[in-house]
């Protein structure tokens, strides 16, 4: 097993050469994005999510950005959330057709807790592929899944047909480099079959996904918030580089 324990690269910071960004949120409305007004605002400079006991939530809700569908990708950007809030970004994902601007994909999860942050989390299908600190490989499967097959290789809300091949520092000592109700920087590097996430420059978990019949090689981008009580989530300076 490898052991990389607090991996820092320092070319994921915002301090770094920014040549091939470019910025995907205006800081002044939601043009180019889709998403119900009732939870999703911009406000000076940031992008805002909230839910109050008035607009509780059935079900997750995303803002989706209408850019695109990419494939190879570095997404950055910063969050602050609150202690109540749970919220990702969603990336390689499908649209539901079902539910009003639902997501199902990839996540790089972020809560106010600071419990998942950091961590790889499949919306609506193989649940979590990676705690943070975790290196993990993804196995192939080698025919299509009902939703029944996909839940039945599920326990604990994490996938069960994985390896844990490496590890990036324990889920507790990658918390400290986690601001809690503060601003973090993010950066996701999405390249083939390996999904990388990054917080404040650390890398929080890595996972290279073998699995063709479930995962993604691209789809819709979005931020979410999330069933539960009331929260604030907020992003600024996202910048996207198509790889």
């Amino acid at each position: 097993m490898i052991v990389l324990s607090g991996c820092k690269v320092s070319n994921t910071s915002t301090g770094t050469s920014e040549k091939g960004f470019k910025q995907i949120f205006n800081g002044k409305n939601l043009d180019g994005w889709d998403g119900d007004p009732t939870y999703w605002r911009a406000e000076n400079g940031v992008l805002i999510g909230e839910i109050t006991p008035s607009t509780l939530l059935k079900a997750n809700n995303f803002l989706i950005w209408k850019g695109g569908e990419p494939a190879d990708f570095e997404l950055k950007g910063e969050f602050n959330i609150a202690k109540a809030g749970n919220s990702g970004i969603n990336y390689r994902s499908e649209r539901l057709t079902d539910v009003p601007f639902a997501l199902k994909g990839y996540q790089a999860d972020i809560d106010g807790q600071i419990n998942y942050t950091g961590q790889n989390y499949e919306e609506r299908k193989r649940t979590t592929l990676a705690y943070r600190g975790q290196i993990t490989t993804i196995s192939p499967q080698s025919s299509p899944m009902t939703p029944e097959q996909v839940r039945g290789k599920v326990k604990r809300n994490a996938w069960t047909d994985l390896q844990v091949t490496g590890s990036l520092g324990t889920s507790d000592e990658l918390k400290t480099k986690i601001k809690s109700e503060d601003w973090n920087e993010f950066h996701l590097v999405i390249k083939g079959n390996r999904l990388q996430h990054y917080v404040n420059g650390v890398l929080m978990s890595d996972v290279t996904d073998n699995d063709q019949v479930n995962g993604k090689s691209k789809g819709f981008l979005g931020v979410q918030v999330h069933v539960g009580p009331p929260m604030k989530v907020q992003y600024r300076n996202l910048r996207l580089k198509q790889l």
